[in-house]
């Protein structure tokens, strides 16, 4: 069985000239795109939003977001009684 379809090769392929054209653009910042990889992973993820059968994501990124904890210290600091933000002399 096939892991990816017809529609994910298309795009993918769609992807790949606009990047060699100079014409493929980031979706967040706008920039242009220039990794082969890059070109590759946005057409992939324009396939699935089109419902193309491509395979989900690495395990790398979906770990990262799997391993939320609810009480995490995100190291920011509380201006409490000793802290030098609002001192009176």
């Amino acid at each position: 069985m096939a892991k990816y379809g017809k529609k994910a090769s298309s795009k993918v392929e769609r992807a790949m000239h606009e990047r060699k054209r100079g014409t493929l653009k980031s979706g967040g910042s706008g920039k242009r795109v220039t990794s082969r990889k890059q070109a590759i992973a946005i057409g992939l993820s324009e396939a699935r939003e089109a419902g193309a059968k491509v395979p989900a994501r690495g395990g790398s990124r979906q770990g990262s977001r799997k391993k939320s904890s609810g009480t995490s210290s995100s190291g920011k600091r509380s201006a409490g009684k000793g802290s030098s933000r609002s001192r009176k002399k």
